[in-house]
């Protein structure tokens, strides 16, 4: 199985995987677990797992043994693009409509240089 999975909290490509996924498989950069709830493709963060037959899991961000977790390839861009577009919405609210334009632009650039741009413009440099 030929999949591409991005780490659910911070999107880092995971490599090395062996399906099926470990309960122990984690991100090297983060330490995120990823057998969690919020990595599967069952899980809808309104209403929990999808999946009838699952048992409820408390900790949504943490390992569990979960017989129906499938692995999703899109949970880190779902989350970056509804993150995009709640801040889109809001600079509208408040007529900023640069804000808006930068946010897009702002998804090609890789997580150091977002990083590097946000603390420049913080101080001011």
């Amino acid at each position: 199985m030929s999949q591409k999975l991005s780490c659910w909290q911070c999107g880092n490509l995971l490599e090395n995987v062996i399906f099926p996924m470990s309960r122990r498989e984690d991100c090297s950069v983060c330490n995120a677990d990823q057998h969690v709830c919020k990595m599967c493709r069952e899980f809808d963060g309104r209403n929990g797992c999808n999946e009838p037959s699952a048992e409820d899991v408390t900790d949504t961000e943490k390992a569990n043994f979960c017989d129906y977790f499938s692995p999703s390839e899109q949970v880190f861009a779902i989350k970056t693009q509804k993150k995009g577009n709640a801040e889109a919405q809001l600079a509208a609210l408040f007529g900023d409509e640069a804000e808006v334009q930068s946010s897009n632009h702002e998804h090609s650039l890789t997580p150091a240089e977002l990083a590097e741009r946000k603390l420049r413009d913080m101080l001011g440099g």
